[in-house]
């Protein structure tokens, strides 16, 4: 009975897997500015907090692959989304599910780590030639920061209403994911019952 119960978790953490990526590669060619990827980021924090910072790094690969075979994208695709999608995950957990800390953990992975990283990445494809030969060592982090800011907001206001409607435990339950529902708690702090 156990093991049905873990492998009806593990099919629904795949399917939610599934759907993120595909959601991430339809929109990220729809709602992108040029050096800004701001729905990868939404994507990167809604996994991490659904299924955790191993399905979010898992969803950032994905998407990076697929984005980078079949819409042209240069591995900033990848370097710019797979720090983020764990140190996302890895904050959220660590702060006892505040959705602010996962936002903050996708603004320093992917905005400051993801983009110093790419910066030898693109010198080492491009040999410093051409139009990569004015790159600094901070010139990804204006635009990464930037699109974390814009995919972070959305996503904590997003993540925010489904917390507050007690949407989010009821789903992170449902995927066996670890759910940490502060809206029970302040209730049974206030002595009153959640709605």
């Amino acid at each position: 009975m156990k093991n049905k119960a873990f492998s009806r978790e593990l099919l629904l953490k795949e399917v939610v897997l599934a759907m993120l990526v595909a959601v991430g590669v339809v929109i990220s060619p729809i709602l992108r500015v040029e050096g800004m990827c701001p729905m990868a980021h939404l994507i990167n924090i809604v996994c991490a907090v659904l299924l955790g910072p191993w399905w979010s790094l898992l969803c950032a690969v994905l998407i990076g692959v697929i984005r980078m075979l079949f819409l042209g994208i240069p591995p900033l695709a990848l370097t710019g989304a797979v720090f983020g999608a764990v140190l996302s995950g890895v904050s959220y957990r660590l702060s006892n599910g505040k959705i602010l800390a996962a936002c903050i953990g996708e603004v320093i992975g992917t905005g400051i780590i993801g983009a110093i990283v790419s910066y030898p990445v693109m010198m080492l494809l491009w040999n410093g030639t051409g139009a990569y030969n004015h790159l600094t060592l901070f010139f990804y982090v204006p635009s990464f920061i930037g699109g974390t800011l814009i995919g972070g907001t959305v996503a904590f206001l997003l993540l925010g209403a489904l917390s507050r409607c007690g949407q989010l435990a009821q789903i992170q339950k449902k995927l066996g994911a670890k759910v940490y529902d502060h809206r029970t708690a302040a209730a049974n702090t206030a002595g009153r019952p959640v709605a």
